[in-house]
C-alpha cells in the first residue's frame, strides 16, 4: 500500500441525552414533585498525535468518526450517563483544517498533543429544574444538544531534521542508506524513490537526527511536474536542507543543477530556499580526474554555497559530511529555541475557530 499522506473525513460529537419528565409517586405522598434527571452529555471526537503511525493509511479505510451520545434522564432524578470520547489518533506532524474554509484547527507536532475536533452536545435539564412556587408540576423538560460535526482535512508533514532533495538519479537513497539504517529502494533509473522515506543518524554526543528523502525534483515540480511537487511539504519543517548534486557532470553542470532545485524551493515557499542548507556532491568516485573536485568546490564556494564531496557508493567523505550535518542541525536547534523557527518542537498547538478546543497532555 502506498504512503498516504493527504485525506479528509468526518467527525460527529455524541448528542445530548434529553431530560427525564417524572414525578415522585410514593404511598404516603399523593402529590410528589418533580424529579426527572437530567440527560447525559455527549461524548466528544478527540484528535490525538502518536509516534506510532507513520502514515495516514487508517483514512483510507475509515473516514467517518462518531463518537456516542449521551443516555436520556430518568426518574428519582437520576441524570442519563455521558457519552464517550472517542480519541482519533493520528501521526505527528499531521495538520488538521477545515475542509470548506481551509481554516487552520491544529498543527500537531508533538506526541501525545490533541485537539477537540467536535465537542459533544450538553444534556437536556430534567423537568426537576423547572419546578416553581407558581408552577409546581412541569410537564416538559429540555431536550439535549446536538454534537457538533464536520468535515476536516489532514495533511501529514514529516518531522525531520534534514530534507534530502535532488534531481532524479542524484543518489539520494544511496545516501540516505549510508547516512542512517534506512533501506530504501536503490536503482539506476530515474524516480526510483516514489515517496518520502525516514532514516535516522546517531552520533557520538549528538541526538539523533531524522533524515527525510523525497523524491527527485525536476524544473517545474511547483506546478505539478514529476513527483516531487506532492512531497515537497514534508521538507517544510526540516531544519536543514541538503542538496544531493550529480558531480559526475560537465564541470557547469553541477551549479545548474542547484540552481534549478533553489527555483523549485522559491516558487513553492520562499521560506524554504531561504532554509539553512548544504550542497553535497555525490558520485565522486565517477569522476577519472579527480582535479576536478576542487574545481566544482571552488565554483560552489565562488557562489557562497557551503559544499562538501562524497560518494554514497564506497563512503568516501560520509564521515566529515556526518559531523558538518550534526554541526548544522545543533546550531539550528539552538536558534529555534531563542527565536521560536518553526522546525521548533516545543510549540504549542496552532487552532482555529470558536468551538476548537486545543490541549497538550
Amino acid at each position: 500500500m502506498g504512503f498516504i499522506d493527504e485525506a479528509k473525513f468526518y467527525v460527529k460529537a455524541g448528542d445530548g441525552g434529553n431530560g427525564c419528565v417524572s414525578f415522585r409517586r410514593e404511598k404516603f405522598v399523593p402529590k410528589g414533585g418533580p424529579n426527572g434527571g437530567d440527560g447525559g452529555h455527549g461524548g466528544d471526537v478527540i484528535i490525538e498525535a502518536t509516534k506510532r503511525l507513520s502514515s495516514l493509511i487508517d483514512f483510507r479505510y475509515k473516514s467517518h468518526f462518531l463518537a456516542t451520545r449521551g443516555a436520556h434522564g430518568k426518574g428519582k432524578n437520576q441524570h442519563g450517563k455521558d457519552g464517550k470520547d472517542l480519541i482519533v489518533y493520528v501521526p505527528v506532524g499531521s495538520v488538521i483544517t477545515d475542509s470548506e474554509t481551509g481554516a487552520l484547527f491544529a498543527d500537531l507536532v508533538h506526541d501525545g498533543m490533541r485537539f477537540v475536533a467536535a465537542k459533544g452536545g450538553r444534556g437536556g435539564k430534567g423537568n426537576a429544574h423547572f419546578a416553581t412556587a407558581r408552577h409546581q408540576t412541569p410537564r416538559f423538560s429540555q431536550k439535549g444538544e446536538a454534537g457538533e460535526d464536520r468535515w476536516l482535512c489532514i495533511e501529514l508533514k514529516l518531522l525531520a531534521d534534514i530534507g534530502l532533495i535532488g534531481l532524479p538519479n542524484a543518489g539520494k537513497s544511496t545516501l540516505l542508506a549510508r547516512l542512517s539504517a534506512a533501506t530504501p529502494k536503490i536503482a539506476s533509473y530515474p524516480f526510483t524513490t516514489l515517496q518520502p522515506q525516514l532514516g535516522v543518524l546517531y552520533l557520538e554526543d549528538f541526538q539523533p537526527i531524522v533524515v527525510a528523502d523525497i523524491p527527485g525534483l525536476i524544473a517545474g515540480a511547483h506546478q505539478g511536474a514529476g513527483l516531487g511537487h506532492r512531497f515537497l511539504r514534508h521538507i517544510e519543517r526540516a531544519a536543514v536542507l541538503v542538496h544531493v548534486i550529480d558531480a559526475a557532470q560537465d564541470e557547469t553542470t553541477p551549479l545548474d543543477h542547484y540552481r534549478i532545485l533553489q527555483n523549485e524551493l522559491l516558487c513553492f515557499q520562499k521560506a524554504l530556499a531561504e532554509r539553512t542548507r548544504l550542497v553535497v556532491l555525490n558520485k565522486i568516485d565517477l569522476l577519472k580526474e579527480r582535479k576536478k573536485i576542487k574545481k566544482l568546490l571552488s565554483l560552489f564556494e565562488q557562489a557562497g554555497v557551503a559544499t562538501i564531496a562524497v560518494s554514497a557508493l564506497t563512503g568516501e567523505g560520509i564521515e566529515p559530511l556526518k559531523q558538518k550535518i550534526a554541526a548544522l542541525v545543533t546550531e539550528t536547534r539552538a536558534n529555534a529555541e531563542e527565536t521560536d523557527f518553526p522546525p521548533n518542537n516545543n510549540q504549542e498547538i496552532i487552532a482555529a475557530g470558536p468551538s476548537v478546543e486545543t490541549k497538550k497532555v
